[in-house]
């Protein structure tokens, strides 16, 4: 639900000339909402969980150095359509890997402290001199 459509049902309940059924009828209009989000949520969480199961078998398949480690993993992948189908696909997803472990790494740097002092101002160029 976008933050718009959050504001609109504040100001109806705000709005005093509305009528007990109107009121009724958007808290029935939001209590769906929230079922369907808590129903996605659980999905998610059911996925997540299945997928963070076969990387645990799958790292531990290695360690005991079994020897098709990755069956766990491909096996999740494939129920969802994850797999990649070709080279193109296969290419596609390490790129992706690539971008995002970037950003990860970047998202992971301290950032400069700002500075509060006095900022200069600088002229460039013979021409230019800074007003008074």
């Amino acid at each position: 639900m976008p933050r718009s459509e959050f504001d609109d049902i504040r100001a109806a309940i705000a709005d005093e000339t509305n009528h007990a059924g109107e009121l009724l009828r958007i808290a029935s209009d939001l209590l769906d909402d929230l079922e369907q989000v808590r129903m996605r949520e659980a999905a998610l969480r059911t996925y997540y969980l299945r997928l963070l199961t076969a990387a645990r078998a799958t790292a531990a398949a290695v360690a005991a150095g079994v020897p098709e480690p990755l069956v766990f993993l491909r096996h999740e992948l494939a129920e969802h359509g994850q797999l990649p189908a070709d080279d193109e696909s296969v290419q596609r997803i390490l790129s992706d890997a690539r971008a995002a472990a970037a950003l990860l790494a970047a998202l992971d740097q301290p950032t400069a402290p700002k500075r509060t002092g006095l900022r200069l101002r600088r002229c460039v160029g013979s021409s230019r001199t800074l007003p008074r």
